[in-house]
């Protein structure tokens, strides 16, 4: 009996600190963003379009995106052709989101200015558990549309 007691509360140890290990509330995910930009815009609104990349095994989600330009920032989708303010994007652990012309984007509304091409809008996305990441989106032409890889 001794033998077996002592073998389940080793085990039992074991499991809780694996278990720990993997699941650390300290834990954030490696985010970062490429291909920024925001295509110039010809009225009070503009879209921009980037994307988050994750590299690790945590996922996360992008809440909200702040910008100095306008007071009225939203993340938005497009669907079948209509387009809808949403709360939230998912950030896939070891994937990405798009934000992209005719889907995902970040919606700017009420533009204190209008930023002119070779400009930069400062940005800064929020996350359920990342840190704040401040990117600069290059302004664009008005109909810039990158390829797709």
């Amino acid at each position: 009996m001794n033998r077996r007691t002592a073998l389940a509360g080793t085990m039992a140890l074991v499991t809780g600190l694996m278990l720990s290990g993997c699941s650390s509330s300290d834990s954030k995910p490696e985010l970062k963003v490429t291909g920024a930009f925001m295509p110039q815009p010809v009225s009070d609104m503009a879209g921009g379009f980037l994307v988050v990349k994750n590299d690790s095994d945590i996922s996360d989600r992008l809440t909200s995106v702040t910008s100095p330009i306008s007071d009225d920032v939203s993340i938005h989708e497009t669907k079948n052709g209509k387009m809808h303010m949403v709360k939230s994007f998912e950030v896939p652990a070891n994937g990405q989101l798009t934000l992209e012309r005719g889907g995902k984007h970040i919606m700017f509304m009420k533009l204190k200015k209008q930023p002119k091409q070779g400009e930069k809008v400062p940005v800064e996305l929020h996350f359920e558990k990342a840190d704040p990441i401040k990117v600069d989106l290059p302004v664009k032409e008005t109909n810039h549309a990158p390829m797709k890889h």
